[in-house]
């Protein structure tokens, strides 16, 4: 089924938002795997003719038949929304069958590729709720926090999506550590966090620019404590050399620079912050009992 495969294989994007909105889900082994289990009696042959009243379904058609027409919808027409029915049917009219456990999974799926989200996370919580145990619920607890992730607007909007996703990805690195979905977890949890490192950025600088320094303070310092490991944290410590600058705190401003310096040697950010502390007469000297320096000590970094 090499239709399939090539749509489950998507890269992860790199941490900016055009890439987190066109991100999909990668890692579909267990996906792939209920996508083989066909009726072998010469399914694959006769599939095609089983859509002559889609939507019409009779009563008590086997699950198989409906499974295999979902599949079918799925992979070679690309109909999600129809296939996700298929799903939904087999667990309608087999409700306590296996093939129904393996459809409501495949539902979530159908529903996320169809970019139904509210009912892709709805189908894959009720697959994690019914079946904690299965090979399968670390799939549905990821395709959960993918969800949320793909729906992760730009920084001036609100970032309620980008906190959900987090939360449902890092379910998936503490329930189920040691499956592949864990590692695509932390991957889309960085950059999710990245974004939330933005937005805090964004307001920062709102209020710099109003001159409200105490306020673009609170703001950066988010981002220093909060968001260490985000691209967002060279700027912020410029930031607050700017701001301390500003409101006349020299040793905090001096102690931003140095942290910056020791972390970031290379940084263009570190450049203007040197530049900033040496215009008013000072040079970077960290002082050991700011928030900025323990901050840093208290992850292992300067």
């Amino acid at each position: 089924m090499p239709g399939i495969v090539h749509r489950m294989l998507r890269r992860f994007p790199s941490p900016d938002l055009s890439r987190i909105q066109s991100a999909r889900l990668w890692p579909f082994a267990r996906v792939l795997a209920l996508m083989f289990m066909l009726v072998p009696a010469g399914a694959c042959s006769s599939i095609s003719g089983m859509f002559a009243k889609e939507d019409t379904l009779g009563p008590d058609l086997p699950a198989e038949k409906l499974y295999n027409e979902g599949v079918f919808l799925l992979n070679q027409k690309s109909e999600y929304k129809n296939a996700a029915k298929k799903f939904e049917e087999v667990e309608r009219q087999h409700p306590y069958s296996d093939w129904a456990r393996k459809s409501l999974i495949m539902t979530a799926y159908a529903r996320y590729e169809a970019r139904e989200y509210d009912d892709a996370v709805n189908a894959a919580r009720r697959y994690v709720t019914l079946h904690p145990s299965s090979p399968d619920a670390a799939y549905a607890q990821f395709l959960i926090g993918s969800a949320y992730y793909d729906q992760i607007p730009d920084v001036s909007r609100d970032q309620a999506r980008a906190e959900r996703a987090i939360a449902a990805l890092e379910e998936v690195s503490r329930k189920y550590p040691a499956t592949e979905y864990a590692v695509a977890s932390k991957q889309k949890i960085g950059m999710a966090r990245d974004q939330l490192a933005g937005k805090e950025m964004q307001v920062g600088r709102y209020y710099q620019n109003k001159k409200d320094f105490t306020a673009s303070i609170n703001r950066f310092k988010i981002v220093v404590t909060q968001y260490q490991t985000t691209r967002h944290v060279e700027e912020a410590l410029m930031r607050l050399t700017e701001s301390y600058l500003a409101l006349g705190i020299a040793s905090e401003a001096q102690t931003a620079a140095a942290v910056l310096g020791h972390n970031f040697p290379n940084s263009r950010w570190y450049a203007d912050a040197y530049k900033l502390v040496q215009a008013g007469g000072l040079e970077p000297a960290e002082n050991q009992g700011s928030w900025m320096s323990r901050a840093f000590k208290k992850i292992g970094v300067g």
